[in-house]
């Protein structure tokens, strides 16, 4: 006989967390496999010779993944319920971030750069933070949105006629760029203390 399930795990495995992290692994592994890899970015607007490492890349990936958990098939009870919510997915937010970095972190044991990973821990802070700004506005559904429509242009415009990226492409930017620090933590602390609100109709609609 199994005793009751701890809360936690049980909002865990609501959201297919595990389902979710392996998925991210695979990634993480993928990157760690090519870590001496680099992405050119298009020459699209400028004859620039401009590329970013593929583990500075990846945490795209990690939050589109990840964000896949930000859907409640028992939303409309989580709303109603007589113990707030909020609290598990500030929590929730913070555990997949932790996560993310953890992550990051593991083409490291392939040789890459502190700098590198300090990059790839930003990006997968900001877009994490974009995938639950973007579930809160358009709904859990869509919490891949803001993630990859962001993360195009940067590819496709985000690099100036002086072979440097614009102020607004920050995930391409060097780890010591402080600007690009400033705009992920902004993204991050916003989709901390935004209100999950009531649920919206594609979230009760999603199977």
């Amino acid at each position: 006989m199994t005793g009751p399930v701890h809360p936690v795990l049980a909002l865990a495995r609501s959201r297919d967390v595990p389902r979710a992290a392996a998925g991210s692994l695979l990634v993480a592994l993928a990157a760690t496999v090519f870590t001496g890899t680099r992405v050119d970015v298009p020459d699209f607007r400028y004859l620039v010779d401009f590329s970013v490492p593929v583990a500075a890349v990846a945490p795209v990936a990690y939050a589109v993944v990840l964000g896949t958990t930000l859907y409640s098939p028992m939303a409309d009870l989580e709303h109603t319920a007589a113990q707030p919510v909020e609290a598990y997915r500030r929590a929730q937010l913070v555990a997949l971030t932790l996560f993310a970095v953890a992550l990051s972190a593991l083409p490291m044991a392939a040789g890459l750069p502190f700098e590198v990973f300090a990059a790839s821990a930003r990006n997968a802070a900001g877009y994490l933070g974009l995938a639950v700004i973007s579930a809160r506005l358009f709904g859990s559904g869509l919490a891949w949105l803001l993630p990859l429509g962001t993360f195009g242009p940067t590819l496709l415009l985000g690099v100036g006629e002086d072979n440097t990226p614009e102020w607004w492409a920050w995930s391409i930017e060097r780890a010591a760029t402080s600007s690009a620090l400033v705009i992920a933590a902004v993204l991050w602390l916003t989709a901390l203390v935004l209100p999950g609100g009531p649920p919206r109709a594609d979230d009760r609609a999603e199977t």
